[in-house]
């Protein structure tokens, strides 16, 4: 008895020469999503990383550096979070080329860089926000669109949030302080503010260094600028040479006044001391000559005598009983 053909028994035979069967080309794509889970299961943490295990999208827990292995995709998911890099946001710049000689975009960003001053001035801030990541879960689920290093879009939140407390403290204070003075104290402001505000919004981000890169004034009014900045140069070179030469003439014109006044002060004590001396000497003598008047006056001639002979050049000495001067033929005289 024959069995009876049935219609896909036809079919087939309308298959192409050398074409595998069915159950071949299952097994086929059973190994070959077996090998794409097995891939997806293998994962590689970097030193500087931290592996967010995310479980059908939802956190799971935290993997730390080196190889590690998970369910498979779709079930798990990994998000690598760079905690131990440090991360920069450039505001009123951009770096295309960084280097030893880094080259910066031409495309001007004075949306961020131009800011009103506490005195109604407006001026060109650009500074650099240096932060690291210290809790990656906050800053992957607790603010939405915190910040895109690629910067791909316009809006992230931490980017805002630079903004917003820059602006507010450069409004507290007038255009010379940004300029000059206040740069050092705007940056700690700005880096105090901008951390309370991160650790009030939760986003897990710890912000080390804000360094002011260029603070100028607008280029339509950089010239007068330049030279009010000038003359207030100017004006303190000046002060400060007023100031260098009153400190040199008054302390000298104190001392020589000092000196005068002691020099004329030991001259007063120094006569009043002869003076004291000579009348203390003047009273020993009169006391001497009331007690032997001859023997005091012949020993005050003979002192006098003594005193006057060395400074007489020529001496005669006559004889009261003498009747006649024989004169004398000088010997030391020359010719």
């Amino acid at each position: 008895m024959k069995s009876q053909r049935s219609p896909l028994d036809g079919l087939k035979d309308l298959r192409p020469p050398n074409t595998p069967p069915p159950r071949t080309i299952g097994m086929a794509l059973l190994v070959l999503l077996g090998l794409v889970a097995a891939w997806s299961a293998v994962y590689m943490v970097e030193t500087e990383e931290v592996g967010v295990v995310l479980t059908f999208g939802k956190y799971s827990h935290l993997s730390d550096p080196g190889l590690r292995i998970k369910a498979p995709w779709p079930f798990q998911t990994v998000v690598k979070v760079p905690v131990q890099r440090q991360l920069k946001a450039e505001f009123g710049f951009r770096t295309a080329t960084a280097g030893v000689r880094s080259q910066y975009s031409q495309i001007a960003f004075n949306g961020e860089s131009l800011m009103l001053t506490g005195d109604l001035n407006v001026a060109v801030v650009e500074w650099t926000t240096q932060f690291r990541i210290n809790d990656p879960y906050k800053y992957l689920f607790k603010v939405r669109n915190l910040f895109d290093a690629r910067e791909r879009g316009r809006g992230d939140t931490f980017r805002d949030m630079n903004e917003a407390v820059m602006r507010a403290v450069i409004g507290d204070r007038s255009v010379n302080e940004v300029l000059t003075v206040g740069r050092q104290e705007i940056a700690s402001e700005v880096e105090r503010r901008l951390q309370e505000l991160c650790d009030q919004y939760e986003t897990g981000i710890k912000v080390e260094q804000i360094v002011l890169q260029d603070v100028n004034p607008p280029d339509q009014v950089r010239p007068a600028f330049n030279e009010v900045n000038q003359a207030q140069q100017e004006k303190e070179r000046m002060i400060n040479e007023a100031r260098a030469q009153y400190n040199t003439v008054i302390p000298r014109a104190g001392g020589e006044a000092q000196q005068t006044i002691q020099q004329a002060e030991g001259y007063a004590t120094d006569r009043v001391n002869r003076a004291r001396g000579d009348a203390e000497l003047f009273k020993s003598l009169l006391a001497a000559y009331r007690r032997a008047p001859e023997v005091t006056r012949r020993r005050i001639y003979l002192e006098t005598m003594q005193a006057v002979y060395p400074n007489v050049k020529q001496k005669i000495i006559l004889d009261k009983d003498l009747q006649g001067v024989l004169p004398l033929l000088p010997l030391t005289g020359g010719r």
